[in-house]
């Protein structure tokens, strides 16, 4: 943590230090001594936090298909859609208080936990003397490094996490023999040993565990070794030179030794979400096994070589430059960087490039496994019982996860998510029938997990204003579309597709009509509650602005992917005609976009959530040109809830903001989001709360939580550029800081890769590439230009 007072800001850029910079490193001048210092390397399925200690090297392991629990079995509440006529009766008797304890039968079981493997701890000999520290992440090439000098010779360590050969590789470096110790430590049950120069750790996670936040149970993981997802580590020596030798606690002895490799392999028995971890289990013993072996056999430029070809395949699309900053700030470590970005308001455009491609980066290391998608902490957790179990929340974080896939160019770390949704479609229609009555289609409630389970959690106790939420299908069932626009594969499309309809099934069905509309009821507009005139505070009505939007956009979506395929005549009429039918918005007393379906205050003005703002973004169908008076009234919907906000909610209002072309305050919200957090544990008398980012440049929720990186570097995008299915818009909110700059990779709807440089806000070099055969409208400087490209053809377009 930075134990420097505020005051000394001014004197901090007179001392630069000498470690590895540039736009693409995240530099440091010290170890890490909190979580949210660790440099996180990732190979989509393993990965770690490093803290590059010199006396003591701390390595936080974790695999993204680690987790309690097993398959779904059964239907908490198998009638829990009997409640359904009585819920109703007292919503549109307006008894709020009775409907919301009846919405509470409508809930399930709990989600499970992501669990940590453990951490590999290298303890060195010797009490030296440390000059010339140096710690960087190179996320051009996902590499981590530290470097150093001990007793006046130099020390280097190197770590990367390879995707082609599934492990991570560390090599350590010294110009003197050096005798460190490797031990293994983890919160799961666990035996290890060692011998010939490995140590195996094998594992196992609860069969079953609550949430962190059920603060009345006093055992909240259960365990029994014949249960569970089970798990092998191996930790294997090669040394250049000097000897290993096995110690009898499994642990393993590195003695005088200039430069050794340290692999480390993991495997998990998880199988997928319908197979019984142990019954049904992967033969995770072999497979790391076998990993391992193959990895011994080649050397390490060889597995290097491999790590970076393949991650650059995906990495090195998409430049960015906004910008130069002065290279006496950008040779300051990264977390000073960020402090005086904060307090000084210093312009940094190499930190705001940095950030934007290490949202990238993160999602290429943490979004690479078949249906497991990134979770709230993407793939790093060091907790047993981690914040919200670190699952997949459906009512706004698993998705905003996702916004930056298509734009940046990285198409493909999407998949996960759309294998999930395959996934969830399946308990989906189980959850549809049990808890709402509804026979057609699947829904997803508001948290899920590994098991891809989609009922309303709160076992009967959970606040009404999170459990009860039922629209993530709908929700999450956009991204399938999305994925179709920007890429324009119809075969994923044809493949895709009923998942897309299956929700939007649900919603039909799901629907009631009152006043002449169709509306949901019961409704929640989520984790925010209103006031009645009569003062009272709930969570449940019907008729919420948020369902309805995503209910529209997932109908619209459905509606043209179906026409695309040219199936489902008779659907894709019942979908128009339900569309037709749908409650519309209304603009509340206050000018806002009305959340509620009455015009009722708001306990919360400020709000994080802006569920109702979904139209706006993600969504299409609230917009600056077809819909003034919508677009007019969720901007003052964000202008009255203010600038103060968390980390992925200000990540979100980024994209809002983009979308309404608010240049200044999209990135007033930017420079929010990239605000200096202190690390959790640090309790110094300057320590910064609240939500933004941490020293490591992690989303601050706080706690971590990833989806902020992700949405804010989405937004960022959506400043740049804009698209529909027949439109790009070009520097549609670009402010004033970023005058001159260019970007080449991104991508637009219709299937379109942009490249483009501008200079005093005017384009001066613009060329469009085409995935697949295909016309767009292209607007930029107040022109109009349309272009028609055959796929993999691309033109240069002039505006002057």
């Amino acid at each position: 943590m930075l134990l420097f007072a505020i005051s000394t800001l001014s004197g901090w850029a007179e001392d630069p230090i000498t470690a590895a910079s540039g736009q693409l490193t995240l530099h440091y001048d010290r170890p890490a001594q909190y979580y949210e210092e660790a440099l996180p390397i990732g190979n989509g399925n393993i990965g770690a936090t490093i803290y590059g200690g010199s006396d003591r090297e701390q390595i936080q392991l974790n695999n993204i298909t680690l987790w309690t629990g097993e398959p779904e079995r059964g239907v908490f509440a198998a009638e829990a859609y009997k409640s359904l006529p009585a819920i109703r009766e007292a919503l549109f008797s307006e008894d709020y208080a009775t409907a919301e304890r009846l919405m509470k039968e409508q809930q399930g079981h709990y989600s499970e936990n992501y669990q940590p493997v453990g951490e590999l701890f290298i303890d060195f000999d010797g009490a030296p003397a440390v000059s010339d520290y140096r710690r960087w992440l190179d996320i051009g090439d996902a590499t981590a490094h530290n470097s150093y000098r001990r007793n006046g010779r130099s020390v280097t360590t190197d770590y990367f996490a390879s995707a082609p050969d599934s492990l991570i590789v560390v090599r350590l470096q010294s110009e003197t023999p050096l005798t460190c110790r490797l031990r293994f430590d983890s919160p799961l049950p666990i035996t290890t040993s060692a011998a010939d120069g490995m140590m195996t750790v094998d594992g196992y996670a609860a069969y079953h565990s609550y949430p962190n936040y059920l603060n009345n149970l006093t055992q909240k993981h259960f365990y029994d070794p014949h249960r569970g997802i089970h798990f092998r580590t191996l930790v294997r020596i090669v040394p250049a030179n000097g000897t290993v030798s096995n110690e009898t606690d499994g642990r393993l002895v590195l003695k005088d030794c200039t430069e050794a490799l340290f692999l480390i392999v993991n495997v998990t028995s998880f199988n997928g979400f319908d197979k019984d971890p142990v019954k049904e289990g992967r033969d995770y013993k072999l497979l790391s096994a076998q990993r391992m072996e193959r990895a011994v056999r080649m050397t390490y430029d060889e597995l290097l070589a491999r790590h970076i070809a393949d991650y650059q395949t995906y990495f090195s699309r998409v430049d960015l430059d906004l910008g130069t900053t002065s290279p006496e700030i950008a040779a300051l470590p990264t977390d000073r960087q960020l402090l005086r970005y904060t307090e000084l308001g210093e312009p940094n455009p190499d930190l705001e490039e940095l950030y934007f491609q290490y949202a990238r980066y993160l999602l290429i290391s943490c979004s690479r496994t078949k249906a497991v998608p990134a979770n709230l902490q993407g793939l790093w957790n060091k907790w047993l019982l981690p914040p919200w179990s670190c699952n997949y929340t459906s009512n706004i974080n698993l998705e905003e996860n996702y916004w930056l896939a298509e734009v940046t160019n990285l198409s493909e770390m999407h998949m996960p998510l759309m294998d999930f949704v395959a996934a969830l479609s399946l308990s989906g229609q189980l959850t549809a029938k049990a808890y709402y009555g509804v026979q057609r289609g699947w829904c997803l409630g508001h948290n899920t997990d590994i098991w891809a389970m989609t009922n309303p959690v709160g076992e009967h106790d959970g606040g009404i204003m999170w459990a009860n939420w039922n629209m993530g299908g709908a929700w999450i069932a956009t991204h399938i579309w999305e994925h179709y626009l920007y890429t324009r594969d119809r075969h994923f499309l044809a493949s895709y597709y009923p998942y897309l309809r299956g929700a939007a099934e649900f919603c039909i069905d799901w629907l009631t009509e009152k006043d002449g509309y169709l509306m949901t009821a019961p409704s929640t507009s989520p984790e925010n509650t209103y006031i009645t005139p009569d003062g009272y505070r709930g969570a449940g009505f019907y008729g919420g602005s948020a369902d309805i939007g995503m209910i529209r956009e997932c109908l619209t979506d459905a509606i043209a992917a179906a026409q695309m395929l040219g199936c489902d005549n008779d659907l894709r009429q019942e979908m128009l005609q339900t569309v037709g039918r749908l409650l519309p918005y209304r603009i509340d007393s206050d000018g806002k976009l009305q959340e509620w379906y009455h015009d009722w205050r708001d306990h919360e003005p400020t709000h994080r959530h802006q569920s109702h703002l979904f139209g706006l973004y993600p969504g299409h169908h609230i917009t600056l040109d077809d819909t003034p008076r919508l677009a007019q009234a969720a901007a003052r919907t964000l202008e009255l809830k203010g600038m103060k906000t968390t980390g992925w909610s200000a990540g979100w209002r980024v994209n809002l903001y983009a979308r309404l072309r608010d240049t200044e305050r999209a990135y007033s919200m930017l420079k929010k989001l990239l605000s200096y957090v202190s690390p959790d544990e640090y309790q110094g008398d300057n320590a910064r709360r609240g939500g933004g980012t941490y020293p490591n440049l992690w989303d601050a929720h706080a706690p971590f939580q990833i989806d902020g990186n992700f949405g804010g570097c989405a937004g960022m995008a959506e400043m740049l550029l804009q698209s529909t299915p027949t439109d790009i818009h070009l520097l549609p909110c670009l402010p004033e800081a970023w005058s001159s700059g260019s970007f080449r990779g991104l991508c637009a709807r219709g299937g379109f890769v942009v490249d483009l440089t501008w200079r005093d806000r005017r384009v001066t070099s613009l060329t469009i590439t085409a995935r697949a055969d295909a016309t767009t409208n292209v607007h930029a400087d107040g022109m109009q230009q349309t272009v028609s490209l055959k796929a993999g053809e691309s033109k240069i377009l002039s505006f002057s």
